[in-house]
Formats: C-alpha cells, structure tokens, sequence
C-alpha cells in the first residue's frame, strides 16, 4: 500500500521500520521539527526523521496542520505534499500534532492510529506514563481510525499486554512500540483484503492521559510509598521524580515498598508518623523513608545533578546519609 507516515518519537520510529521491512510504499513522513536537546540544547532530529533521512524518504516537518493557525504557510505546504502523495492511507503514531478535517479526509482509506492503550482507557498525550502511574496491570495497543476527536475513533485492532512490577516507561514503551508495529501490519493486511472490522469504541471506562508536566517531578512524601514508586517508574526516564537533600536536588530513580511492621512496632517512629521525608534507615541495600500513611520506600537508586545514575552503595560513596535526616522542602508535600 502507499502509506503517509506521521509520527516522531522511538516508539513511531519502529513502526516505520516495521512498515517497510513488510513491504509497505512510503511515500511522504511527517514528523515534528528539530528540538533542543542535550547540555548543549543543540537541535536534535526525531528518530522518525532519522529514519527517513537514513533511508532517503521524503519528509516534511510543519510546526502545524492548521490553515488558519500561527503558521499557516507551513500547513498549506504540507495539505499540497499529502494530496500529491496519493496515499491509500495515513498511519499515525504518537505524532504530537492534533490532524484537522481535511488531513482525514485526504487518503482514500483516512487515518488509522497506533494508541498505546486500551482504548477508552487513557486517551491522551501520555497513555504509557499514566497507565503506570495509576497501578494498572494491563495495557496494550489500540489500532484506531481517526476521526476529529481526541483518540474518540472506531476500534481496529486490540491486543492486550501485562505491565510487569519492575516496568517502567521506557521499559513499556520498548513493548508496545513492538507490539503496535505488529498490529499495524497485520490491520494493513486486513484492510487490503476488505475484512477489517470497525467498533465503535465503549462508552463505559473512559479516562484521559494528560501530558506529563516538569512540576510533576517534584516527590510529594505525604503520598504513600506504592504511590511514589508507581511514579518513579512511571516518569523514568523523562520527567523523572526529584526532592531536595541540603539543598541538592537529588533524582530518584529506582525504589521499591518495603513492610513498615518493624518500624511502626518503634515507639520512636510513632511519635514521627507525621514527618514525611524523615530518613529511617541508611545501609548498601537502599535508603529507607517515610511516607504518607506511615509506609516506608526504599530508594535503591539515585542520581546527583549532572551526574550518573548509581546504585545506593555507590552514591553513599560521594553523599552520605543518615538516619534521621530529612529531605528538605517536603513538610508541605513537594520537594
């Protein structure tokens, strides 16, 4: 088939690939502009863009697909290239820009989308980092065709997935982009032969994936300790999850709950079920703090600004911690 591809992150990226290694015409890609990234914020291309420079496929990057938006110019050029790209069909992965009317309307079979969720559930920017966030134990890939909601269209395809214990977002991402990959082509396959089915999506179980924000990042201790380690997880590697140590910030970015039975037996720590923050125990195996509820997480790996990700045996080396310290800034939740 002749495909338009529109997608930016790694998690597009390997459905391109998919998509051509099965044999697939693509035609025109459409990916975000360059970015900022890095120290040095120099400009960075998409792993999207990379593909398609790689492999000498035509791309475009408008900052908008809105004719009469803030760049107006830039969508009339890019309406042009995709009605001139006579594509069968458009195939959208986690693309970054909301598709008006008209690109709908353009390819002879519309647009179909890769959701990394089981649709209605979490429909939104962020379906992988929320799904953790809010402890599901299943997830998956839902092969959508657009329509001019936000993730509102008929269901394709849907395969499920179980998040493990120890996923985190990058993780997940890995699986799912896998996963979405194989159902693209496989719904692609149906499509040509006439029998893929539509279903109207549920009405029943919708939830919305908000993007992630930088202020999410900041640790609130008054959460319970399966809350903080669910967000670890789920903002590793980007945001990531922060809090202060004599004015350091200090990243954390691996943790697990512990069995706070021995110390709530501590008569010392039942008068301090209110500090949230206040460090109990220090040792090789992770830095145990309290949390809301009187639960206990034990940091096991932690990161200094500007510098690596380290195991607590090694942080201790360049950072001491004691018992009976306390994160600083955390009285009022936030680090």
């Amino acid at each position: 088939m002749r495909l338009i591809f529109a997608g930016t992150p790694e998690f597009a990226r390997v459905a391109l690939e998919v998509l051509r290694l099965a044999g697939h015409d693509i035609v025109l890609i459409l990916t975000q502009p360059d970015r900022p990234s890095g120290r040095g914020m120099k400009l960075q291309a998409s792993p999207v863009k990379q593909f398609a420079v790689e492999n000498g496929l035509a791309f475009a990057q408008p900052r908008s697909l809105r004719l009469e938006g803030k760049y107006p110019d830039e969508a009339a050029t890019a309406k042009a290239q995709i009605q001139e790209a006579g594509a069968d069909v458009m195939v959208v992965a986690a693309y970054g820009l909301i598709l008006p009317q008209w690109v709908l309307d353009i390819p002879a079979l519309g647009c179909v989308n890769i959701h990394a969720s089981l649709l209605p559930r979490w429909r939104g920017a962020a379906p992988i980092h929320r799904a953790i966030e809010a402890g599901d134990v299943q997830t998956g890939v839902s092969i959508m065709q657009m329509d001019a909601g936000l993730d509102t269209g008929d269901m394709l395809l849907v395969e499920r997935l179980s998040i493990e214990s120890q996923d985190d977002t990058r993780s997940l991402q890995d699986k799912l982009a896998a996963l979405g990959a194989r159902l693209i082509v496989q719904a692609l396959a149906l499509a040509e032969c006439g029998n893929l089915p539509r279903t109207p999506q549920p009405i029943e179980g919708i939830t919305y994936a908000q993007k992630i924000e930088k202020t999410e990042s900041a640790v609130n201790w008054r959460d319970s300790a399966a809350q903080i380690e669910r967000r670890i997880r789920a903002f590793s590697p980007s945001p990531g999850c922060s809090c202060m140590m004599r004015g350091e910030l200090i990243k954390l970015c691996a943790a697990g709950v512990v069995d706070a039975t021995s110390y709530q037996e501590k008569s010392a720590l039942r008068t301090c079920l209110d500090d949230q923050g206040l460090v109990l125990e220090v040792n090789e195996e992770g830095v145990d703090v309290l949390c809301g509820q009187g639960s206990v997480l034990r940091i096991t790996e932690l990161q200094r600004a500007g510098a690596k990700r380290l195991s607590v045996a090694e942080f201790l080396r360049g950072f001491s911690l004691k018992a009976g310290e306390r994160f600083e800034g955390t009285k009022g939740g936030l680090a």
